[in-house]
């Protein structure tokens, strides 16, 4: 599974990222997590407010930090 971290490197980016990992942890999934901070990438997947986490190519959520717990259901859908 591919987990990406769609932000620029503020502190909401990275607590994302962190939790994101956290989760897939959690749910015992094997993934890579990248964190995209390039403005014109950010845009090609429709994200105008970040952070925004992406699951295998689909935008889950943007502009918050969901819980573990969120990320965790995001990641089993």
């Amino acid at each position: 599974m591919l987990i990406q971290i769609l932000g620029t490197g503020c502190a909401k980016c990275t607590k994302l990222a962190a939790q994101a990992e956290e989760a897939a942890k959690a749910a015992g999934i094997d993934y890579t997590l990248e964190k995209v901070t390039a403005i014109d990438k950010i845009v090609a997947f429709g994200v105008m407010v970040t952070p925004a986490l992406v699951v295998d190519g689909k935008v889950r959520c943007s502009g918050s930090v969901p819980s573990v717990g969120q990320i965790v259901t995001m990641l089993k859908q």
